[in-house]
C-alpha cells in the first residue's frame, strides 16, 4: 500500500495542486483544492480606475522609503565608526537589509504583494503574475520611495552622509565590472528564485506539514546575498535602492558603473522567472498540453 501511494505521489507530483496565491500570503489560509490561475493580461484597463491599484503603488512607495531609510542609516553608522568592532559591521548591515525586507514584505504583502524591488516586479511580470501598467507603476513608485528615503537620511547630516558614500553601490577595488555584474546577476537570481518558491501555493500545499511564512525566507535570502556580495558591489540586487542612493549622493562614485545595478538585477530576475516557471513548474508545457485537448 505504501509503495502504491509513493508511486502515485511521484506520478502526480506537485502539479496535483494548482496554485492560487499572491506573493506574501500564507497558503494555510487558502483552500487545498487549487486551480491554476489564468495569466495576468498584459494591459488591464480596469486597473487604472481602481483605488486598489493606486493604494498598492502608495504601499510600494512607503515600503521602499522605509527600506532605504533604515538600511542607509545602518551603512552610515558602520562607515562613521573608526573601528568596525565598535559597530554592527558587515554582518549587521546584512541583517538590517534582510530584516527590513522581512518586516516590510510582511506589512505590504496583502496590499501590493510586497515587491519593494523593481527586479522582483520584473520577474513576476515575466511570469505573468501582474499586468504591464501595474509593473511600471510599481517600479516608478519604488524608485521615488528610494529617493525620498535616502533624501531624508541625507537631511539628518549631509556631511556625514557624503563621508559614508551615501550608501551608493559601486564595484569595489580589486574587482572588475564583469565581477560586479556577475555578483548582481547571481545575487538577484537567488532572491527572485526564493520569492517564487516561498509564494508557490502548490509547494505549500504539498508540504503543508512545514508551515512557510513567505516574508521570512525572502528576508533571509536578502541577508545571505548581502553577506556574500557586500565586499564586491555593496550589494545592489534592487535597482530602486541603487538609483535612489546614487541620485541623492550625486557624486561620480555613485554613478560609476551604475548600469551594472540595473542590468545585473533585471537579468538575474529574468533567469529566476524562467527557471521557476519553465523548469520547476513547467507551466508553458502544461498550458500547451491543456490547449491540445481541445483538438
Amino acid at each position: 500500500m505504501a509503495g502504491k501511494m509513493q508511486d502515485e505521489d511521484v506520478r502526480v507530483g506537485v502539479d496535483h495542486f494548482p496554485e492560487r496565491q499572491p506573493i506574501g500570503t500564507a497558503a494555510g489560509d487558502l483552500d487545498r483544492d487549487y486551480r491554476e490561475p489564468p495569466p495576468a493580461p498584459i494591459f488591464e484597463a480596469s486597473d487604472l480606475s481602481s483605488w486598489s491599484f493606486y493604494r498598492a503603488g502608495i504601499a510600494e512607495f512607503v515600503a521602499t522609503f522605509l527600506f532605504l531609510y533604515v538600511t542607509v542609516l545602518t551603512v552610515m553608522g558602520v562607515s562613521r565608526s573608526p573601528s568596525k568592532c565598535a559597530t554592527v559591521g558587515i554582518q549587521g548591515i546584512a541583517w538590517a537589509f534582510g530584516a527590513a525586507i522581512f518586516a516590510l514584505v510582511y506589512c505590504t504583502a496583502g496590499v501590493s504583494g510586497g515587491h519593494i524591488n523593481p527586479a522582483v516586479t520584473f520577474g513576476l511580470f515575466l511570469a505573468r503574475k501582474l499586468s504591464l501598467p501595474r509593473a511600471l507603476y510599481y517600479a516608478v513608485m519604488q524608485c521615488l520611495g528610494a529617493m525620498c528615503g535616502a533624501g531624508v537620511v541625507k537631511a539628518f547630516g549631509a556631511a556625514a552622509y557624503e563621508a559614508a558614500g551615501g550608501g551608493a553601490n559601486a564595484v569595489a577595488a580589486g574587482y572588475t565590472k564583469g565581477d560586479g555584474l556577475g555578483a548582481e546577476i547571481v545575487g538577484t537570481f537567488v532572491l527572485v528564485y526564493v520569492v517564487f518558491s516561498a509564494t508557490d501555493a502548490k509547494r505549500s500545499a504539498r508540504d503543508s506539514h512545514v508551515p512557510v511564512l513567505a516574508p521570512l525566507p525572502i528576508g533571509f535570502a536578502v541577508f545571505l546575498v548581502h553577506l556574500a556580495t557586500i565586499p564586491i558591489t555593496g550589494t545592489g540586487i534592487n535597482p530602486a535602492r541603487s538609483l535612489g542612493a546614487a541620485i541623492i549622493y550625486d557624486r561620480p562614485h555613485g554613478w560609476h558603473g551604475h548600469w551594472i545595478f540595473w542590468v545585473g538585477p533585471l537579468t538575474g530576475a529574468a533567469l529566476a522567472a524562467l527557471y521557476h516557471q519553465v523548469i520547476i513548474r513547467a507551466i508553458p508545457f502544461k498550458a500547451a498540453a491543456s490547449d491540445s485537448t481541445h483538438y
